[in-house]
C-alpha cells in the first residue's frame, strides 16, 4: 500500500485513499479485458498496447470517445451503476466499427463529487464488460474527485477507444449503388441517446419509474431505460468477412434523419419502409406519453434499429444469415435510391 494520505487535502474534501481502494477494486475487472497486445499494468502514466499489424498492408488507427450524457441521471436515480459503463464503451466502438475498423483498447474517465471506491468499481465493472464484448482491452482510465463540481452523488462518465483496419478495406460510401439494400440490426432499447427528452417525459426524479409497466411486458420504465446499449462488433466483424458492405450508420442521437445521411453519398438516399420497422414498446410510450409526434421521435431515438448495414442487393441473403449465425435477428428495412432527400419514410 502506498505511504501516501494527505489530511489537509481530505479536508478540502478528496480522498486520495479512497482513489487507491477504487483501483483495487476495480482491478478484477479490469483482469477481464486483457487481450494480447497490452503490455502494462493498471496504474502507470500511460496505457502500452502493441499493436499487431500482421497481414495489414497499411494499418490505420480508428479513434472514437464519447460519454453516456443524461442517462448517468436515471442511473442515480435508481442507484444503479453497474451498466451504464456498457453504454459507455457501445458509444465508442460501435462507432469506430463504422469504418470497418476492429477495436483494440478502451480507456475511461470518471469526474464524481465524492469517491465511494464500491460504486466506482461498480462503474468499471460496466465498463469491463462492454470490452470484453466488443473484444477490447481496458488498459488505462482515469478517476477524477472533485468536490464543489459535483454533486457528492453524482458523477460522469466518458471514454475513449482506438481501433485498427488495413487502408484498403476502409468502408466506402461512395461505392453505393441504386438498388443496394439497407439492413437493420435491432437496437436493445433507447440505448444512450435522447435522455434529455425522456427525462422530461417521464419525470426523471419526480415520478417513481419501478412499477410494472403492462406495455413493457412487466417491466417498468426503469428497467427498460436503464437496458444498455448494445454493442455490434462481433457481428459486423463477421459481415465484413462475408459480404461486400458499402456503409454502416450507428443510430445514436438524431435518429435516423441525422445518422444515415452521414454514411450515404452525395446523390444518394434511402427509401425506409416503415411498416418493416420493429419499433420497440418503450419508443410507443415515450411518443403517447409525451405526445411526441413521429417525424421528432426518428429524428431523436434510434426507435428499434441500433445500427444499419448498406450491403450489395446480390449479398443480402449471406449477410442476414452471417448477421444471424452471430445473434443479429437483423431484417431488411430500405433500399437505397437516387434521391437529393436522404431519408424518406414510407
Amino acid at each position: 500500500m502506498l505511504n501516501s494520505k494527505s489530511e489537509s487535502y481530505a479536508a478540502a474534501g478528496v480522498d486520495i485513499t479512497a482513489g487507491y481502494k477504487a483501483v483495487e477494486l476495480m482491478k478484477q475487472h479490469i483482469a477481464r479485458t486483457m487481450t494480447s497486445g497490452v503490455c502494462s499494468d493498471v496504474g502507470g502514466f500511460g496505457g502500452l498496447f502493441e499493436l499487431d499489424v500482421e497481414g495489414m498492408e497499411k494499418p490505420v488507427l480508428v479513434s472514437g470517445t464519447d460519454g453516456v450524457g443524461t442517462k448517468l441521471k436515471l442511473a442515480f436515480v435508481q442507484d444503479k451503476h453497474d451498466t451504464v459503463g456498457i453504454d459507455c464503451v457501445a458509444m465508442c466502438v460501435n462507432d469506430v466499427i463504422c469504418c470497418g475498423a476492429k477495436p483494440l483498447f478502451f480507456l475511461d474517465y470518471i469526474a464524481c463529487g465524492k469517491n465511494v471506491p464500491e460504486k466506482i468499481a461498480a462503474i468499471v465493472s460496466g465498463v469491463a464488460e462492454g470490452c470484453v464484448q466488443s473484444g477490447a482491452a481496458l488498459i488505462g482510465g482515469e478517476t477524477a474527485e472533485m468536490p464543489g463540481f459535483y454533486p457528492v452523488d453524482e458523477y460522469d462518465l466518458a471514454g475513449f477507444a482506438v481501433g485498427v483496419v488495413d487502408k484498403k478495406k476502409i468502408l466506402n460510401p461512395k461505392s453505393m449503388e441504386e438498388g443496394d439494400v439497407m439492413i437493420a440490426l435491432p437496437s436493445t432499447g433507447v440505448h444512450s441517446n435522447g435522455f434529455s427528452l425522456v427525462r422530461k417525459v417521464f419525470g426523471v426524479g419526480e415520478k417513481d419509474l419501478s412499477a410494472p409497466v403492462a406495455e413493457l411486458g412487466g417491466k417498468s420504465i426503469a428497467e427498460a431505460l436503464l437496458t444498455p446499449t448494445k454493442i455490434y462488433v462481433k457481428p459486423i466483424l463477421a459481415l465484413l468477412e462475408k459480404a461486400t458492405v458499402r456503409a454502416i450508420s450507428h443510430i445514436t442521437g438524431g435518429g435516423f434523419y441525422e445518422n444515415i445521411p452521414r454514411s450515404l453519398p452525395e446523390g444518394f438516399g434511402v427509401k425506409i419502409d416503415r411498416s418493416a420497422l420493429r419499433i420497440l414498446p418503450i419508443f410507443d410510450l415515450i411518443a403517447k406519453t409525451g405526445n411526441i409526434p413521429e417525424r421528432d421521435m426518428f429524428n431523436t431515438f434510434n426507435m428499434g434499429v441500433g445500427m444499419c448495414v448498406v450491403v450489395k442487393k446480390e449479398d443480402v441473403d449471406v449477410a442476414l444469415a452471417t448477421l444471424k449465425e452471430n445473434g443479429e435477428d437483423a431484417y431488411v428495412m430500405g433500399e437505397i435510391v437516387r434521391s437529393e432527400e436522404k431519408v424518406t419514410i414510407c
